[in-house]
């Protein structure tokens, strides 16, 4: 396996393991829908929250969480339309970023941004 990909896999499940600590209930790990992948969907109290994380080995180039584009924020949306189609939902939603430094296995920054933007209103 390529490297980025190992680590945004590691990323993932430091995330995984945060957000059940904080009490979330999991509903879906690399949910799939056409070309787009939701990272993680759960449920924190009533809000279904669509969670995309973003691992990085350092942040010589900037912060994981800005490489969270338009382009991928429309396509976490559509995949998020389909997603709540399927499970007929009628709650809040909410997006969220989880963005990861992991320097070493022991110097690693997890930054959860919750509510971290709400579709339509970009620019």
């Amino acid at each position: 396996m390529a490297q980025h990909l190992k680590t945004g896999k590691q990323g993932e499940a430091l995330a995984l393991s945060y957000l059940q600590k904080k009490g979330y209930e999991i509903l879906a790990t690399n949910w799939k829908h056409r070309r787009a992948e939701i990272d993680i969907i759960a449920k924190d109290q009533k809000i279904l929250v669509f969670v995309e994380v973003k691992t990085r080995r350092d942040d010589y180039f900037g912060k994981p969480e800005v490489s969270v584009t338009k382009r991928k924020k429309t396509l976490l949306t559509d995949a998020s339309i389909a997603y709540m189609e399927e499970i007929k939902h009628d709650w809040e939603i909410r997006f969220d970023i989880i963005s990861i430094v992991a320097r070493t296995e022991n110097d690693v920054e997890l930054v959860h941004f919750e509510d971290a933007f709400f579709p339509g209103l970009e620019s």
